[in-house]
């Protein structure tokens, strides 16, 4: 089933968002087969991230949960609220 995972970053947590880039990346290269779309969500000028979306395959519900849980962002404390929910993906069509 795809999940639609929407993160939102503390407020002034660029440090913590860089600082843990890279192992977030790497992290991310297990999920590559399972992944529809990921990547940051942006400040109005492009510039700046304010959080991450994660449109991804899990099996059910607890896979969504531990694919978060263990991400190094989370980890290192970097979101305020995170949100997950079933999706239903409608448009392209397969």
């Amino acid at each position: 089933m795809l999940y639609f995972i929407y993160c939102i970053d503390k407020p002034d947590s660029k440090e913590v968002r860089m600082a843990n880039r890279p192992r977030h990346l790497d992290y991310m290269k297990q999920f590559e087969n399972q992944v529809v779309a990921a990547g940051p969500t942006l400040t109005e000028d492009g510039e700046g991230m304010t959080g991450s979306v994660f449109l991804i395959d899990f099996p059910d519900r607890a896979g969504a949960d531990d694919f978060c849980a263990n991400d190094p962002y989370q980890k290192a404390g970097l979101f305020e609220s995170t949100v997950i929910k079933p999706f239903r993906k409608v448009v392209p069509h397969d």
